[in-house]
């Protein structure tokens, strides 16, 4: 399915879960109840309450989220952030398995546990490849234990909210000097926080201090694929901006959030096409039987719609087998990994197509020789065309027979 929400994230002063979070929930605000809500099912009774404040950040109108107690002050110190030093005196750390526990044992809406899950343990596998641990050994001493698993559960909340939906965000703001954590002073962006948004784009603004977070970069390296090509325009529908607790100088310590609905979204909406990604190479040195292997891998690939060969000539008179994949735009970096890994091909063309397809349906016949799909699609003009799925028929023995059958099949009323 192609995503019909797309979400740009400016990352202005940086990139925090409560930034994240409090930038979504501004842009979408009838999302509020299903994350609080998630949020009251995984966190523990007296470790505060989940809250959205309207304040100013540079003089700009921004969100704030943040896990307050009984008297309105954040339960656990300041909520770590972008530029936010640890509290010795609140950050016990978690480990990793009995978070994700929590959350697996939570009743929270569909999707919510799959998304939370998925930043948790991108976080869990960073950690463990820097200190070289076991997932299950990962303790989080860089997190507090209950704000910034409520980040990473509301975070994931969102996400399965608006799925399916694309994400992207501008270039991140490197920060600079040192920050104090329980293995001493490390040098900004924290090594958890490098490792995570390796290939991601960054800038030197010259403001230093962190200016992303572990759990900030845990949830980008979830959402955002970097290597994707930059994504199709669309009509923007909502705005939404999220504040940092730190004041940054010169500029406003907020994550914008900019909801577009695609363009390939409007059209279809509009009764038009969707986009594609048309992917090709040549191969000029592998077998018939591994072309026939490696072309059964990409058709069978998630995201691919189709896949053709053609035969062509090369230099030096060598026979050259042109592969052909249409793509959705989602699927372009995974299918590109996996046609460098299942051919000898050197390089990769694609381009961005838009499409129109025919309104279809399918429906099933009885028949002597049992039940046969069909498919049937609607021309403008209110024509009907109907096919027969060559598969079930190509038990039947003898070409004259399964045309026989095929001719009939398509002239019958489907059994209901």
């Amino acid at each position: 399915m192609s995503a019909s929400l797309h979400v740009h994230l400016d990352a202005v002063g940086g990139v925090a879960g409560d930034m994240f979070v409090a930038a979504l929930l501004a842009a979408r605000p009838q999302l509020r109840p299903r994350v609080l809500a998630d949020l009251a099912a995984v966190l523990p009774a007296g470790c505060g309450t989940p809250t959205l404040s309207d304040g100013l950040s540079g003089g700009i109108a921004a969100c704030r989220f943040a896990l307050a107690d009984d008297a309105d002050s954040p339960a656990a110190g300041p909520h770590p952030h972008a530029g936010d030093a640890p509290d010795d005196q609140h950050r016990h750390g978690s480990r990793f398995a009995e978070l994700a526990q929590r959350i697996r044992a939570a009743s929270l809406h569909p999707g919510t546990a799959e998304q939370a899950l998925g930043i948790l343990t991108k976080l869990a596998e960073c950690e463990g490849r820097l200190h070289r641990q076991a997932l299950d050994e990962v303790h989080f001493h860089e997190l507090g234990d209950w704000d910034s698993l409520m980040d990473v559960v509301a975070a994931g909340s969102i996400a399965a909210a608006l799925a399916p939906c694309g994400w992207s965000v501008s270039d991140l703001p490197r920060g600079g000097g040192l920050v104090r954590t329980r293995h001493g002073l490390l040098p900004v962006p924290a090594p958890a926080t490098a490792e995570l948004l390796r290939e991601f784009r960054w800038r030197d603004d010259g403001i230093g201090g962190e200016r992303v977070t572990p759990t900030g970069a845990a949830i980008l390296a979830h959402l955002v694929n970097a290597a994707a090509p930059p994504a199709a325009g669309g009509v923007l529908k909502h705005v939404g901006v999220g504040a940092g607790t730190r004041e940054l100088a010169g500029m406003p310590n907020i994550l914008r959030a900019l909801v577009f609905a695609t363009e390939a979204a409007q059209s279809a909406a509009q009764g038009g096409g969707d986009e594609v990604i048309v992917l090709s190479f040549d191969i000029d040195d592998m077998s018939g039987e591994e072309i026939g292997v490696a072309a059964d891998r990409l058709r069978a690939a998630d995201g691919v719609l189709d896949l053709t060969l053609g035969s062509r000539q090369g230099k030096k008179g060598r026979p050259v087998v042109d592969f052909r994949l249409l793509l959705q735009p989602q699927a372009l970096a995974a299918v590109s990994r996996l046609c460098f890994t299942e051919t000898s091909t050197l390089g990769l063309r694609w381009r961005r197509e838009q499409r129109f397809c025919l309104e279809r349906s399918s429906d099933r016949v009885e028949t002597g020789e049992g039940t046969l799909r069909r498919k049937r699609s609607l021309r403008p003009d209110g024509q009907s065309a109907l096919k027969v799925e060559s598969d079930d028929i190509a038990s039947c023995d003898g070409l004259i027979r399964r045309r026989q059958l095929k001719r009939r099949a398509e002239q019958e009323e489907p059994d209901r």
